[in-house]
């Protein structure tokens, strides 16, 4: 089966491509040397040589506050023009019979929840969220236009070796001995082993739908810090009482970005946001893997 995958030099990529070899005939699409058709697809349509059985489109923005409106347009470049431009390329090369996107959690625009289910309104009002959501809907209309069967999966936070974003800086705080923990923090967030994507591709091949994708326990940020200082053989970093970390955080909002800690991030640690996978394991007959028993840091 020949499958044509986007995005395949970023952390998801490089975690998944591998074990995607192993069952399908891969064709890429980035702009990495090793891709099979360089292309910068926010800004070109990529000549295909054939047309393919699969389309996996996982190439996007990451998640990051963007400060300028160059910044914010970005994400509508690549998320919603890239695919765009896909979609133009398998019209000329050949239509697959399906399509899976990586879409996020982050277009139901949630600050705080538990077991946010697929139901739930888009809210998201971030340039991330919002391209995420006009990614989703132009693909909808553009697959049952070509009958082509769609499912679109949203991932929570993803571990994996050295991971971006805010598991990356913990992994980072701790190695430099600059984390510092908050005292009885039980706040939990959903989690995803990157290597779960891949055991998803085979299952949403002959289905459509979308599913929020997250492993079935969340663990408390106490866990992931245990997790990570065990395979540092580090002891846990020192906790600081919540009305202290409030004052470094109050500090940080009149230092600006480059601060450590704002109110904004100490809200985002300290508040339970949970997603429910129920919909994916009752009609995928998916089994995520535990992220507290898999992850590895690097």
């Amino acid at each position: 089966m020949k499958l044509l995958f986007t995005g395949a030099s970023g952390f998801l990529g490089t975690n998944v491509l591998p074990l995607l070899e192993k069952r399908y005939d891969v064709s890429t699409v980035g702009l990495s040397m090793q891709d099979n058709y360089r292309v910068n697809l926010a800004k070109a349509v990529p000549v295909l040589d054939g047309s393919y059985d699969v389309v996996f489109h996982a190439a996007g923005k990451a998640h990051f506050s963007p400060r300028t409106e160059e910044e914010r347009k970005v994400f509508y470049d690549v998320n919603l023009q890239g695919t765009k431009n896909l979609c133009t390329a398998l019209e000329n090369g050949g239509i697959p019979e399906s399509f899976i996107f990586i879409s996020s959690v982050a277009v139901y625009g949630c600050d705080s929840g538990e077991k946010i289910t697929e139901n739930h309104s888009l809210n998201g009002t971030t340039p991330y969220a919002l391209s995420k959501i006009m990614a989703e809907e132009y693909l909808k209309e553009w697959c049952r236009l070509h009958h082509v069967r769609l499912s679109i999966i949203r991932p929570s936070l993803i571990a994996g070796p050295c991971p971006p974003g805010n598991l990356g800086a913990m992994i980072q705080g701790i190695r430099r001995n600059r984390y510092l923990g908050i005292a009885g923090n039980n706040a939990r967030k959903s989690v995803l082993m990157v290597q779960d994507i891949a055991n998803l591709v085979p299952l949403l091949i002959k289905k459509e739908g979308v599913y929020n994708v997250c492993d079935s326990y969340s663990p408390t940020f106490g866990e992931l810090e245990e997790v990570i200082c065990r395979q540092m053989n580090r002891k846990r970093p020192l906790s600081v009482p919540f009305w202290l970390a409030k004052s470094f955080a109050l500090v940080g909002d009149r230092l600006g970005c480059k601060a450590p800690i704002n109110s904004l991030k100490l809200e985002k640690i300290t508040t339970s946001l949970t997603f429910s996978n129920e919909k994916a394991m009752h009609e995928l007959g998916w089994l995520p893997l535990n992220v507290l028993e898999n992850f590895k840091i690097d």
